[in-house]
């Protein structure tokens, strides 16, 4: 997946070249812009499949598909201000469901689940499953930052904060210290990882910010 990031930071925007016969996955709804001969096409890309990522994963049961028949380029964009990331894909890649954008056509999209280790704060117990080689394009709320683990090395990282990682690194999740740090702490569950492998991290926790939207909105009273 050929291309350019620009306005890094809050407003990322992902340009994709395009040659004749290149093809791309985009995420519905991301297309900014596109230019030159480049055409779309619309499908499930397996009726099972289009129902787990739709049920489970809570994404479109439909896949955008964009190819170019000469020198094309699509511009492309997440929902929520924050920055862009392309990832080059090496066997496996999980990726919470928001923060899917776009990949190569060859890289197969899936639903995983993964027990209830995989209990993401407001993401459900199902992830994103990227198969294959390949490059993909993931978008964060708020900056991206990479943790690169060695074999063996440990981190925590806040459950709302986690974007995207290797299939190599093992993870569990667990609450954050006893009972009254979880309820009153403010951090609620995090994820314990073990390296090897990349690690794709938000710098703005989308859950939270979503539970301080909600706070703000008047409770309706009751009829008197």
């Amino acid at each position: 997946m050929r291309g350019e990031i620009e306005f890094r930071g809050s407003y990322a925007l992902l340009k994709v070249y395009l040659g004749a016969g290149e093809r791309v996955k985009v995420e519905p709804g991301a297309m900014v812009y596109m230019k030159g001969p480049v055409n779309v096409e619309t499908s499930t890309g397996g009726v099972w499949k289009a129902l787990k990522r739709a049920v489970l994963g809570g994404e479109s049961f439909f896949m955008n598909t964009y190819y170019s028949s000469g020198d094309g380029e699509i511009g492309i964009a997440p929902e929520l201000p924050g920055d862009i990331e392309t990832v080059h894909v090496n066997g496996t890649l999980f990726v919470q469901s928001t923060s899917f954008l776009a990949c190569d056509a060859q890289v197969d999209l899936d639903v995983s689940f993964g027990g209830f280790k995989s209990f993401f704060a407001g993401e459900g117990i199902f992830l994103l499953k990227l198969q294959g080689y390949g490059d993909a394009a993931i978008s964060s709320f708020g900056a991206i930052k990479i943790l690169e683990l060695q074999v063996g090395e440990k981190i925590t990282i806040d459950t709302g904060h986690v974007v995207a990682f290797d299939g190599s690194v093992n993870y569990s999740v667990r609450t954050f210290g006893g009972i009254k740090s979880t309820l009153f702490g403010g951090e609620g569950l995090v994820c314990d990882f073990t390296g090897p492998g990349r690690i794709y991290v938000q710098t703005r926790n989308y859950p939270a910010f979503v539970e301080w939207i909600k706070s703000l909105v008047p409770r309706e009273t009751g009829s008197r």
